[in-house]
């Protein structure tokens, strides 16, 4: 799979070193790998703040309100895009925001391929690929909630 990765001017030192330290593109390409999505395929991340990520929230999900990940499943050829926070990022897992980017990017790539944890099967199954795209590190848990319209 290919992946772009677009970074805001936005984003400070701490938030691009950050996301330097998360590898992002090589994680997304090896979880597309593990996940059959075929290598000519794309994915666009778009790495921002919580300014951006409230905005796009706003627009595509009508809340007003930041959000750390969002997910925009593509079609045929196209896998989709994700807009992940790194301001929240940072803010939900300051010891390490590195590892909670990488998180939020596997959650929004499994969002853009159907996974979602609307119901506790879903939710326990979107878990177990999260941790097998992601081994040895401490994932939660997902809880199931209504997807919002």
């Amino acid at each position: 799979m290919r992946v772009t990765l677009h970074r805001s001017a936005s984003l400070d030192a701490r938030a691009l070193s950050a996301v330097r330290q998360a590898a992002l593109g090589p994680l997304l390409r090896d979880s597309g790998d593990a996940l059959a999505v075929p290598s000519r395929s794309g994915l666009a991340v778009r790495l921002a703040g919580d300014g951006e990520l409230r905005s796009l929230n706003a627009r595509h999900a009508g809340i007003d309100a930041a959000t750390d990940v969002l997910s925009f499943p593509g079609e045929r050829d196209w896998v989709g895009d994700i807009a992940i926070s790194v301001e929240r990022a940072i803010a939900q897992r300051p010891e390490d925001p590195a590892a909670e980017l990488r998180l939020l990017a596997v959650h929004g790539l499994l969002h853009c391929l159907g996974f979602d944890h609307g119901d506790p099967v879903e939710a326990a199954r979107m878990t177990g690929e999260t941790r097998r795209l992601l081994p040895g590190a401490a994932i939660p848990d997902l809880e199931a909630e209504t997807p919002t319209p």
